[in-house]
Parts: C-alpha cells; sequence; structure tokens
C-alpha cells in the first residue's frame, strides 16, 4: 500500500502547504485572498498531480504505471491538497475573525456594486437569496468552498495526467 501512495502522501502534503501559502501571501496583497487562491490552486493541483505519478512511476514501479494506478495515486494526492488548505484556511479563519469578517464585507461589497447586472441576469430572488447566503457565511463555508475547488478539477487533472504518463509492460 505504501508503494502506491508513498508519492501521493508526499506531494500531497507538498501541494497542501504551498496552497496555504498562497492564501497567507494573497491575504497581504488584498482584502479577499480566496479567488487569487483557487487560481493558484489550478496551478499547483496539476502540477502537484503530475509530480507525484512521475515519482511513483520512475522510483516505485520501475517505470511503468496504469491508467487505475494514476487514478488512485491522483486521488490520494489532490484529496490531501484539499484537506490541508481547507482545514488550514479554516483554523486560519478561526484564529483570526476580524480577517474573516474583511472577507466577507469583501464579498457583500461585490454583490453590491454588481446588484443590477446580477439581477438583470438571474432575477431578484435569485440575487437575494445569494445575499442571504453571503451574509449568513461561516469559516468552514469558505474552507469547504476552497477544498472542494481543489478536489473536483483534481479529478479532471488526474485522468489526463494519467492517460498521458501511462506505461504498460505489455
Amino acid at each position: 500500500m505504501s508503494k502506491y501512495f508513498g508519492s501521493a502522501y508526499q506531494f500531497g502534503t507538498l501541494g497542501g502547504i504551498l496552497s496555504l501559502v498562497a492564501f497567507g501571501v494573497m491575504s497581504w496583497l488584498q482584502t479577499d485572498p480566496t479567488n487569487l487562491s483557487l487560481i493558484f490552486g489550478y496551478v499547483i493541483t496539476p502540477v502537484s498531480i503530475f509530480l507525484a505519478l512521475k515519482y511513483f512511476k520512475d522510483y516505485s514501479n520501475n517505470g511503468y504505471i496504469s491508467f487505475s494506478e494514476g487514478m488512485s495515486v491522483g486521488f490520494v494526492t489532490y484529496l490531501i491538497i484539499g484537506l490541508i488548505s481547507g482545514l488550514g484556511i479554516w483554523i486560519i479563519l478561526l484564529v483570526f475573525p476580524d480577517f474573516f469578517e474583511s472577507i466577507k464585507a469583501s464579498k457583500l461589497e461585490v454583490l453590491d456594486s454588481s446588484k443590477e447586472t446580477i439581477i438583470g441576469q438571474v432575477g431578484e430572488e435569485s440575487f437575494q437569496s445569494t445575499l442571504t447566503s453571503v451574509k449568513a457565511m461561516v469559516p468552514f463555508d469558505i474552507a469547504l468552498n476552497d477544498s472542494i475547488w481543489k478536489i473536483i478539477p483534481g479529478l479532471f487533472f488526474s485522468i489526463i495526467i494519467s492517460i498521458i504518463l501511462r506505461k504498460n509492460p505489455n
């Protein structure tokens, strides 16, 4: 079992830590770091998955990797990235409640400044529903959103990278 997931644990942990560092750096640059942190996640997730699969193929599996092995290693990698990133962000927002409130205020400000456009596209009822949801937001919601947006793309990146790197002995 460790043969399959040793590289996934290493590169998943690295990706999760880098995602947390990105969140921290982005928080110094602007009031709401969540969007830029997600964009950074779209870079670090595929890189981490690629490195985990390449490391597994070259150093643990004699230069071979099947699609299913790639998907398994990729799954553990992106799951660890999402869990570490989400848990870390949740803890940061719990420890610094003022920071969470500034993120929430920024999201409310964006909604308010885009009110006419949003109402024109989806209607008043949807806008009010979104506004109510943002007002009721808690730190866990931001952390869960970050985790989900690392895990879902991770699945697709794993599929693509597993296909590219697969090499069977037969």
